[in-house]
């Protein structure tokens, strides 16, 4: 058995062959009845070398489009219909195992970098602390210095939560 590529059937098969299998017979300005619509009372699907086109409902395609139109199956049933062999591509299901991993991998280093992130904000916030319990009244610009911290460390939180969500 010979396993005819996608290509390889379009150049095999006319559209003209196609529309003669399923029974239709062209007039001679290359147009038959429409079968996608109902109430086509003149020609309106006009048969072209590669393709179709009807006028009335607008229904285009190629082979392969017509087959699936016609049987109302999906593309790999009209493919194997055509002659077609569907295979699965080892080499593609290799190729996902490797993307899984490699994001595997990469999830795991941006959830390592996230709890050095917190590890040393965590050490800030206690030295801070341990300034704070000192006995002695803080001048200003501690206290500036220190409520930006604080705010930084919570947008810093707000967006590790919305890297988490995604």
């Amino acid at each position: 058995m010979i396993d005819l590529t996608v290509e390889e059937i379009k150049s095999t098969y006319s559209m003209k062959d196609i529309v003669v299998q399923y029974g239709f017979q062209l007039n001679r300005r290359g147009f038959i009845s429409c079968p996608f619509h109902v109430g086509d009372r003149q020609a309106s699907l006009k048969v072209y070398d590669r393709d179709f086109h009807c006028h009335a409902c607008g229904a285009n395609g190629d082979i392969f489009t017509f087959v699936q139109m016609m049987d109302s199956i999906g593309f790999k049933e009209a493919f194997q219909v055509l002659g077609g062999t569907y295979v699965k591509p080892t080499f593609a299901s290799r190729l996902t195992v490797y993307k899984s991993q490699k994001r595997r991998d990469m999830l795991r280093k941006k959830r390592e970098r996230h709890d050095k992130k917190k590890w040393y904000n965590c050490m800030l916030i206690g030295v801070f602390r341990a300034y704070m319990d000192r006995s002695e009244p803080l001048s200003d610009v501690w206290c500036d210095s220190y409520n930006a911290l604080q705010y930084q460390l919570y947008v810093q939180a707000e967006l590790n939560e919305i890297e988490a969500r995604w």
